[in-house]
């Protein structure tokens, strides 16, 4: 066996030449995604095998204490890791009754069209206006679709600060779109054509300490809201920055119901983001100030993945710096994971050992591995323990579970897949076996997994032995609900 100070040397010497890259065309699996321009404001969009990213330019100087945004980018994946920033595809100079301020936007597809609804600043009297624009494809060209706002300071019950506009088309054809700043939510129905409103401007009910920011979507028959929030009542501890909350109706209009608190501060003052599924995954998008010379004047886009609980709640969303891995299903490489509810997320993970060149963090993190030998998105091992260790997740209440997956760590030095690994789960009183057990896995580069009978548990713990001479480690261990 190779020496692991040596192997652990190594991996740090390729982290640091790493970080000096600077991309040109794809960017490097990583978060901020795109470094060469700051970024900011995100809005989601999946179109067949790509996600793009839909966000707003910051080109303040250092020092400049105001927003400068004159233009909005398109960004690009196939696999929700790699980004390409495929340049400004609308600006200022798309509106011709507009004069400044290229802030928050969205697209949202109709009819074969792309309509880009913005947040800018008109000609005329008043301040901030939602305009739209339209293309034939999601890189445009995009064109004024209206001739002037869609939604500006005369429009009857506008919102304080007419910006940040998402817009939703729901199953039935039926479209929707909220808005605003300064706590003044609001909601319209848009008509068929995406340019004109139908019916009155309301001021949508339950979304508890909204502040601005709104972000729509749908899943399993549930609506859900996206939004900033600026309180000091477990979103933030100065209120010059802001969580994201989120609220759920099963009605479009609302009313609401708050749910918490689904990204909490990040390193700028302001707070925007977007969720959209990707190839079976869903992801968070929002911006920080963690660029190299950023600020909150200068934001990046980062994005990292999103988890629901099985009641439909979101999983609190956790910021990282590497990004989420490649997603298989977008030309990432690896084993697709296997289907069902992973309750690993929501758990709090304890070992018998962790080695300090590995994280315990690893084993439910939500990564998807390439191989037993990636490290990119951490990796768990026990070195230079050997015979038999053991991980455990514990959950703050009971938990039905009939079905675990590990992908195994193997790093080709002191940690190789094990010689065997069994399931027990504690009864109340002992550790003990579940009942009915499969074979537990051992095989290199995917998932193995272990059936056994529906067990309630607060606490699941997977006991692993090793090979002689070798300790062992884990890249992920998932639990399924039945």
């Amino acid at each position: 066996m190779r020496g692991r100070l040596l192997g652990a040397a190594v991996v740090a010497v390729v982290g640091v030449a790493s970080a000096l890259v600077v991309a040109t065309g794809p960017a490097s699996a990583a978060n901020p995604i795109i470094t060469s321009v700051y970024t900011a404001d995100p809005a989601p969009l999946v179109v067949g095998n790509t996600m793009y990213i839909y966000a707003g330019r910051d080109e303040a100087a250092a020092g400049n204490n105001n927003f400068v945004m004159r233009e909005w980018r398109v960004l690009s994946s196939t696999n929700a890791a790699t980004w390409t920033d495929q340049g400004a595809r609308a600006n200022i100079a798309t509106f011709p009754w507009a004069g400044a301020d290229a802030w928050a936007s969205e697209v949202e597809p109709r009819n074969g069209r792309y309509y880009w609804y913005t947040s800018v600043n008109g000609n005329g009297a008043g301040w901030m206006n939602i305009g739209v624009a339209v293309g034939d494809s999601p890189l445009g060209p995009f064109t004024d679709a209206k001739g002037g706002p869609l939604i500006s300071d005369s429009t009857a019950n506008s919102s304080g600060l007419n910006i940040d506009p998402t817009v939703f088309v729901d199953d039935d054809g039926q479209t929707y779109m909220y808005w605003g700043g300064y706590w003044g939510v609001r909601a319209v129905r848009l008509a068929s054509n995406m340019i004109d409103t139908v019916g009155s401007v309301v001021t949508p009910q339950g979304l508890t300490n909204y502040w601005e920011a709104p972000f729509m979507f749908k899943r399993n028959g549930l609506y859900y809201m996206l939004y900033a929030a600026n309180d000091t009542q477990g979103c933030v501890t100065s209120s010059s920055y802001a969580c994201q909350r989120y609220a759920t109706a099963t009605n479009p209009m609302g009313p609401w119901t708050h749910r918490g608190v689904v990204l909490g501060q990040v390193s700028s003052t302001t707070n925007h983001a977007g969720a959209v599924e990707f190839n079976g995954q869903w992801y968070m998008v929002y911006h920080n100030a963690n660029a190299p010379g950023g600020g909150n004047f200068r934001r990046s886009v980062a994005v990292d993945r999103m988890y629901f609980n099985a009641d439909g709640t979101i999983q609190p969303v956790v910021q990282t710096t590497t990004g989420p891995p490649a997603n298989p299903g977008g030309g990432g490489g690896g084993v697709q994971p296997p289907a069902g509810t992973n309750l690993a997320p929501a758990a709090t993970g304890s070992t018998s050992y962790v080695s300090s060149w590995e994280t315990l963090a690893a084993i439910n993190n939500g990564g998807v591995p390439t191989s037993s030998a990636d490290r990119s998105n951490q990796a768990y091992g026990n070195w230079p323990e050997q015979g038999t260790q053991w991980i455990e997740y514990t959950w703050p209440s009971a938990r039905s579970v009939n079905r675990t997956a590990a992908y195994w760590f193997d790093d080709d030095q002191g940690i190789d897949v094990p010689a065997s690994c069994h399931v027990q789960y504690w009864n109340g009183t002992a550790y003990v076996n579940v009942p009915g057990q499969s074979t537990c896995g051992v095989a290199a580069n995917t998932y193995n997994v272990t059936t056994f009978n529906t067990v309630s548990t607060t606490r699941l713990r997977l006991s692993i032995t090793a090979r002689s001479g070798f300790s062992t480690g884990v890249l992920e261990w998932m639990a399924f609900q039945p």
